[in-house]
């Protein structure tokens, strides 16, 4: 066991793409963690659907050990963490258990939003700052620009910054000695009572739920009784272990240390993220800052093809929230789609994440919904009720007035692009706030946005609009009255909730009838007309028509009186008006995600 003067905390942190998982790969195989035989690119990253997207979506910890030029061997904890501003929980909760940070950032993009979203969580956590400009063997890699950027932008010094290239390895053996000098050890005390935070858990079939910690004051050893201070639950450690980067067990995890815990924990609300273990027989008295809840920002509902998955899917979803605090589902009904949840994210590519999720590690077959966020809605009656479904949308005439929610959005892009980010920020109803030059051609851009507008599809047409030199990040700000109106699709005159969805009423018609048009091309031709009408109340804005089938009942009819050929029109017409009154329409899976794909 290091030393605790010897041990370094340390998360990398970065803007999605600007290198953060690659140069991980350069650290662990240049402090020998893994040969070069056994090397592969992103192998922090060991979900398929990361390697697949190229993304990083869970944090990762791992020990390493590296000799450094005095001589000594310091004990490295690294926690590589996600990019993207859907995942800046993950990230949050990996610095709350390190003391150091190397803020990673592209040599020739510069600063971009979700770098400046991480930088405060790491500033508002007291955590050292180790600026590393990256990508600098890239012919494009400006590394003087990107000084400045951080330094004018971020307001970082850049004395202590290092340039680095994850792809060739240049100038990593300076960074872990930058690491070594600007990083500070752990100050935990480990004669005190023990107190570790849990930052990560899981769901291991033999281990049951596994945590993962970091030690801050006293030690944990194999055997050991704890006590979880949040939830008051107790369990008896099975098994102690570390990533190295596989995973590793130990007989005792010490002050400053990271570390994995598993103590036969069954029940998975027994393990929250953000509280705080202690040892049973010798308490701690007072708990470590957890985690603030976080909330879900969009909403959709989740089915299951088969009816009879739907307790398969329930404890997939357990499971999963386990590994993801940032996840919320309840159960929920629709008549078109049957038994499913309610499920809360924090963003789009989250909603994604999750569903791909499920249907690979549980091999589950889904139904999503169109998304949607949670609207303040303040009846006559004076009471206030909070909708994210828009089936729970009360009668219109109760409705005093409607909140929709806001963000502050930032968008760094180049001059050349700023005409076409200005007017999809407009389209998207947003108000300016602020515009800010940078250097010789960075713009900095300030809108508030309603989140509504930017949930679906404003991250793609950013990038479409602007050639991806464009980068996103918002926070959420408050609620503010707007004209919003609850849009119902009708099919022969019935309503399929799971279509249902709020928009403002400036948008309605557009958004009616490119909806009604898509479900013609979806619902396949019948013996019976099928319409599809779009309503607002029981005012209708749009309607398609989907033609019946009609078989030729006079092809046996040569030539001579019409009246024979009209007979047998009359009777093929009435026989369609009786089909049309029994008969059902099928609408395929696909129509259910038409909602969320109409702008793209």
């Amino acid at each position: 066991m290091a030393p605790q003067d010897l041990i370094r905390n340390f998360s990398i942190i970065a803007h999605i793409d600007h290198g953060k998982s690659t140069l991980a790969d350069r650290i662990l195989e240049l402090t020998g963690a893994v040969s070069k035989r056994e090397m592969v690119e992103q192998i922090l990253d060991n979900m398929d659907i990361e390697r697949e997207r190229g993304i990083t979506v869970k944090s990762r910890s791992v020990r390493l050990f590296y000799e450094a030029k005095d001589g000594k061997t310091y004990t490295f904890h690294l926690i590589d963490t996600p990019g993207h501003v859907d995942f800046h929980y993950e990230v949050s909760r990996s610095l709350a258990a390190c003391e150091g940070a190397l803020l990673v950032v592209d040599a020739s993009q510069g600063v971009q939003a979700q770098t400046m979203a991480h930088v405060y969580t790491a500033i508002e956590g007291n955590i050292d700052i180790i600026p590393v400009i990256n990508k600098v063997d890239l012919p494009t890699a400006d590394v003087l620009h990107a000084r400045e950027e951080i330094e004018q932008i971020v307001g970082l010094s850049t004395d202590n910054a290092v340039s680095v290239s994850g792809k060739t390895g240049l100038g990593v053996p300076d960074l872990l000695e930058a690491i070594v000098r600007d990083i500070p050890p752990p100050k935990g005390d480990p004669n005190a009572p023990l107190r570790a935070l849990l930052f990560d858990s899981w769901f291991d079939p033999y281990l049951g739920v596994v945590v993962q910690i970091r030690v801050v004051d006293g030690s944990i050893r194999a055997g050991s009784k704890l006590k979880f201070l949040q939830t008051g639950a107790t369990a008896e450690v099975t098994e102690l272990g570390i990533f190295a980067p596989s995973p590793k067990k130990v007989a005792e995890l010490r002050t400053g240390e990271v570390g994995y815990v598993a103590a036969g924990i069954k029940d998975i609300a027994d393990a929250k993220v953000g509280d705080t273990i202690t040892e049973f027989q010798r308490p701690a008295t007072e708990a470590l800052p957890g985690f603030e809840v976080v909330k879900p920002m969009v909403f959709s509902g989740l089915f299951p093809v088969d009816d009879t998955d739907f307790n398969m899917l329930r404890e997939a979803l357990e499971k999963l929230r386990l590994n993801d605090a940032a996840f919320s589902f309840e159960a929920e009904s629709s008549a078109a789609l049957g038994f499913g949840f309610r499920c809360g994210y924090l963003g789009l590519l989250h909603m994604e994440i999750v569903q791909e999720r499920l249907e690979r590690e549980f091999n589950l077959s889904l139904i999503t919904t169109a998304p949607t966020v949670v609207y303040r809605i303040e009846m006559m009656n004076g009471t206030v009720l909070e909708v994210d479904n828009p089936a729970k949308f009360p009668p219109v005439m109760q409705i005093n007035r409607i909140l929709e929610p806001y963000v502050l959005g930032t968008v760094h892009t180049t001059q050349e692009c700023l005409g076409a980010v200005l007017a999809l920020c407009e389209e998207k109803r947003g108000r300016q706030k602020s515009l800010d030059f940078f250097g010789t051609n960075r713009v900095q851009i300030l809108y508030r946005l309603p989140l509504n507008e930017i949930v679906i599809d404003f991250y793609d047409k950013l990038k479409s609009a602007t050639k991806g030199y464009a980068s996103f990040d918002y926070e959420f700000s408050d609620y503010e009255e707007s004209d919003l109106v609850k849009l119902d699709i009708k099919i022969n005159g019935e309503n399929v909730d799971a279509l249902s969805c709020i928009v403002h009423r400036e948008h309605s018609y557009r958004h009616g009838n490119k909806l009604c048009e898509k479900m013609k091309e979806l619902i396949e031709r019948h013996m019976f007309e099928i319409a599809i009408q779009a309503a607002i109340g029981n005012k209708i804005i749009a309607r398609s028509t989907v033609k019946a089938m009609s078989k030729n009942v006079t092809a046996k009819c040569y030539g001579g009186d019409m009246t024979r050929k009209r007979k047998l029109l009359e009777k093929q017409k009435e026989g369609t008006t009786r089909m049309k009154q029994v008969g059902s329409v099928r609408i395929p899976q696909e129509a259910f995600l038409a909602a969320l794909k109409l702008e793209k």
